[in-house]
C-alpha cells in the first residue's frame, strides 16, 4: 500500500518505520530537522534491545506527493485537522483515514475530510519514547486493534490487518470498535484529566481518598454516557482497573501532567471533551468532566497571559 504517516513523534516513528518495510511509507512532519536525518540516515528504533534502521520517505511538505491508499494519524488529536487540512491533496476518492491517537471522537474530524465508509478508528498498545530526532525507543509490543463506523463492504480491514501483520504488528479487528476505545478511555479521563489538573504523578490518585473520589466520580460519569451509546461495562471492573493502574504506576506522568507542566496546550477536547461531546448527543449530563475540560484550558491559557 502507499501510506501517509502524519506526525513524526514516537508512535508515528514505530508504526511508519515498521510498515516501510512492505509498503511504500511517506512520513510527514513540520520538523525538518527530523526529516532531514530520516532521509540521511534512515529512522532509527531501538527495539529488543538493538537499534533498528528503517527506510521510510519523510517530507515536511508533501505538494509533490500524489493520492495515498491510506493516510494514518499520529499527531496531537489538538492538530489533527490541520494536518489533514495541509495535506488534502492526498486524500483521494479512495483513500481511507486512519486513527490510533488517543481518545476519542476523532471521526467527527475525520468525516470532514472522508465519508465514514472509509474511516478507521483504533487503540495500540504499543509505546514509545523519543530519545533524539529520528531515533525512538519502541517500549514493547502490543496488540492493534482496529474496526470502523458502518460496514466494511471493501475488505478494507482485512487488507490493513495482513499488511500490519506482516511489518510485525499483532493486529486485530472489531465490529464494535467504540467498545474497546471506552474501555481506554475511562483511564484517560479519570487519571490522566485529574493528575494533569493537580500536577501530580499517577500513584496519588489511589493513595488519596479526596483524589480518588474524584477519580470515581468522573468514571461513573463516563460509564453512563458509555450506557446511552449502547455500550456495556461492569462499572466495578473499571473502577478498580483504574485502581491497578494508578497503583502499579506510582511516578508515572501522564500527557496531560506533561504538557501542563511545559506549558503546552493538551488533547484534551479528545478525553474529557470527548465525554463531554457524547454526552450532550446523548442527553447525559457530565458536569464534572465539562468542569475538568474547562480547568485545563484555564490552566493553559494561564501560561499564555500576564497575571496582574
Amino acid at each position: 500500500m502507499k501510506i501517509a504517516v502524519l506526525g513524526a513523534g514516537a508512535m508515528g516513528s514505530i508504526y511508519g518505520g515498521h510498515l516501510s518495510l512492505y509498503n511504500d511509507v511517506y512520513m510527514i512532519d513540520r520538523k525538518q530537522e527530523i526529516i532531514e536525518k530520516i532521509n540521511a540516515d534512515g529512522l532509527k528504533l531501538f527495539e529488543n534491545d538493538k537499534d533498528v534502521v528503517y527506510r521510510p520517505e519523510a517530507m515536511s511538505d508533501s505538494k509533490n506527493l500524489e493520492e495515498v491508499d491510506l493516510v494514518i494519524l499520529f499527531v496531537k488529536s489538538l492538530f489533527s485537522k490541520a494536518a489533514l487540512e495541509e495535506n488534502r491533496h492526498i486524500i483521494g476518492e479512495h483513500t481511507y483515514l486512519m486513527t490510533l491517537q488517543n481518545g476519542a471522537g476523532h471521526e467527527d474530524i475525520l468525516s470532514e475530510f472522508v465519508p465514514k465508509e472509509r474511516i478507521i478508528i483504533g487503540t495500540t498498545e504499543d509505546n514509545g519514547a523519543v530519545l533524539d530526532n529520528a531515533y525512538v525507543r519502541r517500549g514493547g509490543k502490543g496488540k492493534t486493534n482496529i474496526g470502523m463506523l458502518v460496514p466494511d463492504k471493501e475488505g478494507m480491514l482485512q487488507k490493513v490487518k495482513e499488511s500490519f501483520d506482516l511489518c510485525g504488528f499483532d493486529t486485530h479487528i472489531y465490529d464494535n470498535i467504540q467498545q474497546l476505545i471506552w474501555d481506554k478511555l475511562f483511564t484517560n479521563v479519570s487519571l490522566s484529566a485529574l493528575t494533569g489538573v493537580l500536577q501530580v504523578p499517577i500513584g496519588f490518585i489511589a493513595s488519596d481518598e479526596y483524589a480518588w473520589n474524584m477519580t470515581v466520580t468522573l468514571i461513573k460519569e463516563a460509564l453512563q454516557v458509555a450506557k446511552a451509546l449502547g455500550l456495556t461495562f461492569d462499572e466495578n471492573e473499571v473502577i478498580e482497573k483504574v485502581r491497578a493502574t494508578s497503583i502499579n504506576s506510582p511516578e508515572g506522568k501522564t500527557s496531560i501532567y506533561a504538557d501542563l507542566k511545559a506549558g503546552r496546550r493538551t488533547e484534551v477536547n479528545t478525553i474529557s471533551g470527548a465525554v463531554v461531546r457524547a454526552g450532550e448527543k446523548t442527553g447525559v449530563d457530565v458536569p464534572t468532566h465539562r468542569m475538568i475540560v474547562n480547568m485545563v484550558h484555564a490552566m493553559e491559557d494561564r501560561e499564555r497571559k500576564e497575571i496582574k
